[in-house]
């Protein structure tokens, strides 16, 4: 039997990245300036696609839905960082380790599904040109975000209830800088089976499958391209994909990196994880404005003349 009080532990302490201590003040400052890059970019991206309406289409109207929950990706977890590494304000609240820890895992799922949604739109953009206007309807397009949040809430809202079962006597410092579910759950002295089998069931079910309807999508893509006779129609074609398929990257490979280096990496040093996991979370969020800033012309278009009107008034 545990105490209750080990049932609701007051707060936890988070160390930040342990070997570094001394070079906190240093890293904070890039950590910084992405995050503001983010914030920045993503408010911009988001002004832009609503006051613009030859913007208002499925594609960046899922574009918006991706720059708002890169700003809450971002924001679960640079800031505390941030005060971690300049403040050492180390400490966070059980409440306050759940929350951060839902709206992490909430915003990378919700992430997948839109990535999977831009996916299906340039397929319908692509495959079939004439009926893209019928297909994707508002009506559809409000299905396929109701479905995306519901999935993700879903999916990740048993892991608060998982981790608040557990209790938490042996110790409460989490050896990084934000709270996690397995690393959280690895605190506690009880048997956390559930919630390691539950947190490898989860990725399999949303993240794993949403990249393989990706894969599949673009295979439809490819083979409609290779089936237009002009090479010019084939570049303007794929050209459409590129933001896409760039910001896929920037998404998918340090995850799957992170995942693996956490899995079998180790030899690699504790605060180089800790240190790919935090760009992971911080970086792809204030790249993917930049991306389809250059890659798309109808923002890059709307962003220039924003910023031409600035200047003349």
């Amino acid at each position: 039997m545990y105490n209750l009080s080990c049932y609701n532990p007051g707060s936890f302490i988070l160390v930040g990245i342990p070997g570094l201590e001394k070079i906190h003040i240093w890293i904070g400052i890039p950590f910084c300036i992405i995050y503001v890059v983010a914030i920045v970019g993503n408010c911009i991206l988001l002004y832009l696609i609503a006051v613009e309406h030859s913007l208002h289409e499925p594609m960046f109207f899922f574009l918006s839905m991706l720059a708002t929950t890169d700003l809450i990706l971002s924001t679960a977890t640079v800031p505390k960082l941030l005060s971690n590494l300049w403040l050492d304000s180390k400490e966070i609240t059980f409440a306050g380790c759940l929350t951060q820890m839902f709206f992490l895992h909430f915003s990378f799922v919700v992430d997948s599904a839109i990535l999977l949604a831009m996916a299906f739109d340039r397929y319908v953009a692509i495959c079939f040109p004439l009926r893209y206007n019928t297909i994707l309807t508002p009506e559809v397009i409000i299905k396929i975000v109701v479905s995306i949040i519901v999935r993700s809430f879903s999916v990740i809202l048993p892991d608060v209830f998982l981790l608040k079962r557990l209790p938490f006597c042996k110790t409460r410092i989490i050896p990084h800088t934000y709270c996690e579910h397995i690393g959280v759950a690895r605190l506690s002295s009880a048997d956390i089976s559930i919630n390691i089998w539950y947190g490898f069931a989860v990725p399999l079910m949303t993240v794993i499958s949403d990249v393989v309807f990706i894969a599949v999508s673009y295979t439809f893509i490819l083979r409609a391209v290779f089936q237009l006779s002009p090479q010019g129609a084939r570049q303007k074609t794929l050209s459409t994909c590129g933001s896409h398929v760039c910001v896929i990257l920037m998404f998918y490979t340090p995850a799957f990196f992170s995942i693996l280096a956490h899995r079998f990496g180790h030899s690699v040093p504790r605060h180089v994880l800790i240190l790919f996991a935090n760009l992971y979370v911080a970086i792809p969020p204030a790249l993917n404005p930049i991306v389809y800033g250059v890659k798309t012309k109808q923002i890059q278009e709307k962003c220039i003349l924003l910023f031409s009107l600035k200047k003349m008034q």
